[in-house]
Order: C-alpha cells, then structure tokens, then sequence
C-alpha cells in the first residue's frame, strides 16, 4: 500500500488518482472512473469529487492501494 500525503483537510479522488499516476491529467478522471473500479474504504466509488480525508483506503483495479496520511 502506497501513501499519499496531504497537507489540507481533505484532497478530492480526482486529486488523489493524478498524484497515485493513474492519470496523467485531471480532466481524465471522468472517464477513468467510468472504466475502472475504484473501491474507497471497500465501497464503490465514481464521483471524482469525492472527499477524501487521512485514513481513508483507496483501491484502483491495475494500480493498487493507497491511503490517505496527514503530513
């Protein structure tokens, strides 16, 4: 499992799956979303502006687990 660092309260899903390289840029996250399962906390989850806070546990089909840490 990867960590992804944050320095605010929150970073959005979209955010997080540019900073884990899933994309490359942000305006994929739509689409990425509609073509790949993406579990946040072992639910199910599309919205790319879901917020994601310290402690949360992404998984992306093809790219792993990452979790969310306050910096």
């Amino acid at each position: 499992m990867k960590n992804i660092e944050i320095h605010s309260e929150y970073i959005t899903l979209g955010q997080l799956l540019k900073l884990a390289d899933c994309i490359s840029t942000g305006g994929q996250a739509k689409s990425f979303l509609q073509e790949t399962v993406v579990h946040v906390n072992d639910q199910p989850e599309n919205r790319r502006g879901r917020k994601l806070v310290a402690g949360d546990v992404i998984t992306v089909q093809g790219y792993g687990s990452f979790q969310v840490v306050q910096a």
